[in-house]
């Protein structure tokens, strides 16, 4: 008998908890269940997700920007089908393939009508660190330079390369040593970049134009000094656009907003139209050929899955759909829209410390209160656990609210959002609402939301004791 994918989900579906606890990362399960995001989705469309119950939850974090134009877009559903239905060879490897060569196609016109025409040459991969991982290769092949430089707090991927340029010990411990010659900058010190570009030995300098950890971002001419220094040194200049590309910051790619001209550019995530893993490597003819340099090197930098039909078509229809439905001028709209209602909460609560939004890439910080109760309630927080506030929002946003965010970065109290760039101002209007009341109630302590945090910590502290008596047992 043929799987019955419809039957199969149709009579499994709210085991998903379970079958992960038993099969995947109960880890994470268990973190998901102690905060209350152990919630089963049965359902998604637009910029919202569905229960079992059929109640809606606006999904502000769009997997992590994947989901740009929205999930399960019929367009993106409808090149799938039509993909399939022609019966294509897929991956022969030895070939050229049509649809890979459509989808660098348009990216390089893409590019070109962004005042890019240098960037007119196209890898294909899968994923958002295979093509930073690429990017690195194809820098070090060209330069004959052997050291790497990224921002202190940035994150490029969490395969060896990439996590060894990734600014952010958070994602380091325990899988030292790393790549040899990775060090990091900080943003907005130019002294310190000339310092390591004059030793002549850095092939490339990384940078996310708009951190995801945080939202953060040059507010003056650092990328710009820095590309200068980066071109008199000889260094490589590399924009990881990742999350921030295909209109994510109001912008095709983040470097817009600076004038800058990159030498590689990374994309991934949302050049999958949610469907189908997909990502590029975008740069200059010169130093593409600086790694495909003979015929016997033709293969020297390849991956199996990067070319096939499925990604291709995700990509040609997601570039599509952003094109045809404008959604990098909406995103410029409603995050100016978003930016707004958040300084009124700024200015309302002074324990918003600061509101940071590039198009829809936005975070909220949050630092101590004056008031005497929330003060308090700060101080019982941090001091059980440093990086547990954020969530007391992140929570509250979720199961009173229906409202999908996160926590920005560990060891913070910053809050993320990613919404997908077909939002309206009537998404913004519940966020900016949901926000004001779950703000609000953290001025009463004892109350609630600050009662969740010490349940927060106890879980967690209890599981640890347990997961360590269990590490004893079995050693």
């Amino acid at each position: 008998m043929p799987l019955d994918i419809k039957d199969l989900v149709t009579s499994r579906l709210g085991e998903n908890y379970d079958l992960h606890d038993q099969y995947l990362n109960r880890t994470l399960v268990k973190v998901q269940r102690t905060i209350g995001f152990d919630i089963v989705y049965a359902r998604a469309e637009g910029a919202y997700l569905y229960d079992m119950d059929g109640k809606d939850y606006l999904d502000f974090l769009s997997g992590f920007g994947v989901f740009a134009v929205g999930r399960n877009h019929p367009a993106v559903q409808q090149a799938i089908r039509d993909v399939l239905e022609l019966n294509l060879p897929n991956m022969v490897q030895l070939d050229s393939a049509l649809m890979s060569g459509l989808l660098a196609e348009k990216l390089v016109k893409r590019f070109e009508q962004q005042g890019a025409p240098h960037l007119d040459a196209v890898f294909l991969c899968n994923s958002g660190t295979e093509a930073v991982e690429g990017a690195l290769k194809f820098a070090k092949c060209a330069t004959g330079r052997p050291r790497l430089l990224s921002l202190k707090n940035s994150y490029h991927g969490l395969s060896y390369g990439s996590l060894s340029i990734t600014g952010n010990n958070a994602f380091h411990e325990g899988f030292g040593p790393f790549v040899p010659g990775c060090d990091t900058v900080t943003l907005g010190d130019i002294a310190e970049l000339e310092h390591e570009l004059k030793k002549g030995d850095v092939a490339a300098f990384i940078v996310e134009l708009v951190q995801g950890k945080g939202v953060k971002f040059a507010r003056d001419d650092y990328y710009n000094r820095a590309q200068a220094l980066c071109r008199k040194y000889g260094t490589l200049f590399i924009c990881d656009e990742v999350q921030t590309g295909l209109g994510r910051t109001g912008k095709w790619f983040a470097f817009e907003h600076w004038n800058l001209e990159p030498d590689i550019v990374t994309l991934a995530k949302a050049l999958s139209g949610g469907y189908v893993p997909a990502a590029a490597i975008v740069t200059r003819r010169s130093i593409y050929q600086k790694t495909f340099s003979r015929l016997d090197r033709c293969i020297v930098h390849s991956t199996t899955f990067g070319r096939n039909n499925l990604a291709c078509a995700c990509g040609l229809a997601a570039l599509t759909v952003i094109e045809d439905e404008g959604l990098v001028d909406n995103a410029a709209k409603m995050g100016d829209y978003l930016e707004k209602g958040l300084i009124v909460l700024k200015e309302k609560y002074d324990i918003i410390k600061e509101v940071r939004v590039k198009g829809l890439m936005c975070a909220v910080e949050f630092s101590e209160p004056r008031g005497m109760m929330a003060k308090m309630g700060w101080k019982l927080v941090h001091s059980l656990d440093s990086s547990m506030f954020p969530q007391l929002i992140v929570t509250p946003l979720l199961t009173k609210h229906r409202i999908l965010s996160q926590v920005a970065a560990n060891h913070s109290d910053i809050v993320k959002i990613l919404p997908p760039l077909i939002v309206r101002e009537k998404e913004i209007d519940r966020f900016v609402k949901a926000l004001d009341e779950t703000v609000a109630d953290l001025g009463k302590f004892p109350g609630p939301i600050w009662e969740m945090g010490q349940n927060f910590v106890k879980a967690m502290r209890s599981g640890d004791s347990r997961d360590k008596e269990v590490a004893v047992v079995k050693s």
